[in-house]
């Protein structure tokens, strides 16, 4: 794609990329441009005020797309609900609470406080509105650029006359607006003004795509820099890091020899079996990729998988997670979900490393360079 403006040296892109990492650090573009002023896009939707922010995201891999999850008037299963939210609503997160009464059924006891009532913290991503100023052109000499979705949804308009994806033909056959959500990766090939006056970029997809291709609001994505992608204790001997994942726990602690530096909760799979047990060493890593299977034991298609670390040959990896906030229960086709900021996290500490240039690395030596990935269930 060729944008019909001026190019962008590289220097202007990092300055107006650094622009959006400050405007993430300090406040959501809202909040001190007024909503009016950055919200201009009827493509953009209007979504609640709040420094934090909850997705319904119960449709994201659901076949029955319907998506509704209850609203109740206190922080426990069982009584009337306050009303039905229904697919993507979008809620100001006040406050994260416990179950009043413990439902041993469920392991998330967490609930989450909103205006209206209560939501079960499992059916919410937790997310943030921060538009950006978009880029008016592509770097100078670039041929795109990886841009990081900052707001909690944003529609996507198919050039493509034909769905190709096996995402793209169920939302075309349910009737529903393909969408991208908060925290997901894509590559950006191309700039445009809308009839309306609106920047959008072409939204592509550099590993796996099949053949789906995307106009999107410029002001949704922010450009990801090399402070993103920039190692974590580079120097630190690679022999010695290790992944530990729990799947009793379900819980991932990072290692350096002896000392633990990293620890989150995670979702593995569901099957037994499914995420493999032993040492395994990572082969591949890729800031953003396109992951489906249609088999017998799991069905799915997801655009968009970012901080993606491959650790077995068959796909199975640790990746962001946005379609579920269940993290600490078993959730997965066999991958080892993450939040986005944990991915990311151990992306950037796993070597060997990923610049922006490419966004992916893939390793045959694997003894060598490699951080090993061990899967073991023990109490």
């Amino acid at each position: 794609m060729t944008s019909s403006n001026r190019p962008v040296s590289r220097r202007d892109f990092l300055k107006l990329a650094g622009l959006g990492l400050g405007v993430m650090a300090i406040s959501p573009l809202t909040s001190r441009l007024g909503r009016t002023q950055i919200n201009r896009s009827a493509l953009l939707p209007d979504f609640p005020l709040g420094d934090f922010l909850g997705r319904n995201c119960t449709a994201d891999t659901s076949m029955e797309w319907g998506g509704t999850i209850p609203i109740m008037p206190r922080p426990e299963v069982g009584g009337a609900k306050v009303r039905d939210a229904h697919r993507d609503e979008v809620f100001p997160w006040l406050n994260e609470v416990s179950a009043t009464n413990i439902d041993f059924n469920l392991p998330n006891q967490r609930w989450v406080e909103t205006p209206e009532g209560y939501i079960h913290s499992l059916y919410l991503q937790p997310c943030r509105n921060l538009p950006n100023s978009p880029l008016s052109a592509l770097p100078d000499g670039q041929a795109g650029f990886w841009g990081e979705v900052t707001i909690p949804y944003v529609d996507l308009l198919m050039e493509n006359p034909v769905p190709v994806s096996g995402w793209m033909r169920d939302h075309v056959s349910f009737g529903l607006q393909a969408r991208l959500y908060y925290s997901q990766v894509m590559w950006i090939d191309g700039i445009r003004t809308s009839d309306s006056g609106n920047v959008q970029y072409h939204v592509n997809e550099l590993y796996g795509n099949p053949g789906d291709l995307f106009w999107a609001e410029g002001m949704a994505f922010r450009p990801l820099t090399e402070e993103d992608v920039s190692p974590i204790n580079p120097d630190i001997d690679p022999e010695t890091k290790k992944v530990i994942v729990n799947t009793v726990y379900q819980t991932i602690t990072c290692k350096e020899g002896d000392r633990e530096v990293y620890f989150c909760r995670v979702s593995t799979g569901m099957q037994e079996g499914s995420t493999p047990m032993g040492e395994h060493a990572s082969w591949r890593k890729l800031i953003s990729v396109r992951m489906a299977a249609n088999t017998v034991a799991s069905s799915y298609d997801l655009p968009g998988i970012s901080w993606t670390t491959l650790f077995v040959g068959d796909g199975v990896a640790i990746h962001a997670a946005t379609s579920h906030n269940d993290f600490g229960t078993v959730r997965s086709h066999g991958c080892v979900n993450c939040k986005p900021e944990d991915a990311k996290w151990i992306f950037r500490w796993s070597q060997p490393e990923v610049g922006l240039e490419t966004g992916e690395i893939t390793w045959t030596d694997w003894t060598k360079g490699s951080t090993h990935v061990i899967v073991e269930n023990t109490i």
